[in-house]
């Protein structure tokens, strides 16, 4: 076997970020950041951003009254979450009931 030399210190932490997991939680607090930015204060304390699967993100909402409002200011939310998350690529938002702690 030829000995081919130290491995770069940038490929050993990006494999133990995969390993870990640890970009998963740093992508998910930056998701939950930009879902504060683009709801408002008032509609994210009783709101929380899920997975995104398909392009579209999954958010939880504490009862029906804050579903349609969210459901009545999506386009807008989308655009901002647009600006904000351009990586991402979320064209969608699905809203359902759930429990937020």
């Amino acid at each position: 076997m030829k000995y081919q030399g130290p491995e770069p210190t940038a490929n050993i932490l990006a494999e133990l970020m995969a390993r870990r997991g640890w970009a998963r939680l740093q992508s998910s607090a930056t998701v939950e950041a930009a879902w504060r930015e683009a709801a408002g204060e008032l509609l994210a304390r009783y709101s929380r951003p899920g997975p995104i699967r398909r392009n579209t993100l999954e958010v939880v909402v504490a009862n029906s009254t804050l579903l349609q409002e969210l459901t009545f200011q999506k386009s807008a939310i989308l655009s901002r979450l647009d600006s904000l998350l351009p990586d991402q690529r979320i064209r969608d938002l699905r809203f359902r009931l759930g429990t937020i702690d």
